[in-house]
């Protein structure tokens, strides 16, 4: 076995991947604090051609140094908005036919492994690092998703959970 070196690993350019058909996911950070958090954010949404990322409230919007940092160039090929307020961009994602899903550990969320497809866009909601989701969010969600957990502590960095929900979400919607 040989590693293989990155001219050896055919990469598609900014201009092939923008006119690429995209995964059918919206991400919404919902006023993440982290702008490495951010940058992890889209560089995953790069690797699973996600259709974009809408960043809201307090979250650090690109340029940014710690976004380009861990981004590595992917904030130039994810399509990435900004909104002011969340529940004004997932009403608008609601409007335009998304399943919402609010990853977060609440009363009557599911478990990831557990998750059914729907065939409808979705969009996914990714909160605060302190604060989680907030709760007037987690109310307007079609549905609430959490990774299980079986250690002894109750969660995630946003950048970690963020890559287990994309890749079971594309694991599901391209088997």
């Amino acid at each position: 076995m040989k590693k293989l070196k990155n001219k050896d690993l055919r990469r598609i350019t900014i201009e092939e991947f923008k006119s690429a058909e995209k995964t059918p996911i919206t991400i919404v950070l919902d006023n993440v604090r982290s702008a490495l958090n951010v940058g992890s954010v889209f560089r995953t949404a790069d690797a699973f051609l996600i259709e974009n990322i809408i960043l809201c409230g307090i979250t650090t919007t690109p340029p940014n140094k710690e976004i380009r940092k861990v981004a590595l160039g992917s904030t130039n090929s994810v399509n990435w908005q900004f909104e002011k307020n969340t529940i004004d961009a997932v009403i608008k994602l609601k409007e335009n036919g998304y399943h919402i899903m609010g990853i977060e550990q609440a009363d009557r969320s599911s478990k990831l492994n557990n998750f059914s497809l729907i065939n409808k866009p979705i969009a996914i909601i990714m909160g605060n690092e302190v604060n989680g989701v907030a709760e007037d969010i987690i109310d307007i969600c079609d549905e609430v998703m959490e990774v299980p957990q079986f250690g002894t502590k109750h969660s995630l960095n946003i950048s970690v959970t963020t890559g287990i929900i994309i890749w079971e979400l594309w694991r599901k919607l391209n088997s």
